[in-house]
């Protein structure tokens, strides 16, 4: 058994990238891959200075001092993953940098909250939106395993994983979202089946109700008070924070069994109940019972 020290650095000198680590999911997957003692590339388009068109405030440095500040090494890179030319220049300063290697990719850029029109019929919906959102949530993951992949490859070793919404093929209430994030679970799937002879490991994760920056936003309130949301959205009371599958991802990254999961799609709080973490304030949010106790839809 590993004692706390050992188990909080089980990734000291593994070498990941979160693309899409600005807010949200990446981020705190970012936070704690650092808090287990990976050094982290912390990839998107937002820098000081120069936000993306979505106009939010957090920073891809932000995540990375924050990476530093939990005990990892973090490193800031912009890269806008819809260009291969920048993704490939990415991986080429990883392997520069590290000397060819590349244990853990972690998928999770969106950025498609403002194209997701809910309660419209799909050919009612601007078409620019819906196909900016697949180049988005869809294309970038392709282009980034492309130059992620063979890195793994030649050393015989590594862990990729498709951040998502929901660990089924069910539909999501809304035509474009669904194809965006069902389209990560099959990526993981036919991944793994054609990485598995090279001993590298795909899989799918998703969080439960995430307690996101923009969530917060959304809502009105901030993580201190978050559970002045629960008036205005009941269900607002078993959401996580970003962190809680941050640590879901750590502790996958640590397994020295991972590859039995290969082309499975998980969730956050089976993995809680699997490997024992729980999120940064405590708790154990379980979405799954917590939908079936309340006859929602567990996708």
């Amino acid at each position: 058994m590993m004692n706390k020290q050992e188990e909080l650095k089980s990734l000291q000198g593994k070498i990941a990238v979160v693309a899409g680590a600005t807010r949200g999911a990446g981020r705190g997957i970012a936070v704690m891959l650092g808090e287990a003692g990976a050094t982290v590339y912390c990839t998107g388009r937002s820098v000081r200075g120069e936000a993306s068109d979505l106009g939010r405030t957090e920073t891809i440095e932000e995540t990375a001092e924050m990476v530093t500040a939990h005990g990892g090494v973090g490193i800031s890179v912009r890269t806008d993953h819809t260009s291969p030319e920048q993704v490939e220049a990415l991986f080429e300063r990883v392997k520069q940098e590290q000397d060819g290697r590349l244990d853990i990719l972690v998928n999770d850029i969106w950025g498609g909250e403002r194209l997701t029109h809910w309660g419209t019929p799909f050919w009612e919906q601007p078409l620019s939106d819906a196909l900016l959102m697949q180049e988005r949530a869809v294309k970038t993951h392709l282009i980034t395993s492309y130059y992620a992949a063979p890195l793994m490859v030649k050393r015989g070793t590594g862990l990729i994983i498709e951040i998502t919404d929901g660990s089924t093929y069910s539909y999501r209430d809304n035509l474009y979202y669904s194809l965006a994030k069902i389209a990560p679970i099959h990526l993981a799937t036919g991944m793994a089946e054609e990485l598995r002879p090279h001993h590298v490991t795909v899989v799918a994760v998703t969080p439960g109700f995430l307690r996101s920056e923009q969530m917060l936003e959304h809502f009105g309130v901030e993580e201190h008070n978050w559970r002045d949301a629960i008036v205005q959205e009941p269900h607002y009371s078993e959401s996580e924070t970003p962190y809680f599958v941050g640590r879901a991802v750590a502790a996958l990254a640590a397994d020295p069994k991972v590859s039995e999961k290969s082309g499975q799609a998980l969730t956050s709080w089976d993995l809680s109940d699997e490997y024992g973490f729980t999120d940064i304030d405590g708790r154990r949010p379980h979405w799954g019972n917590y939908a079936r106790e309340q006859g929602l839809p567990v996708r």
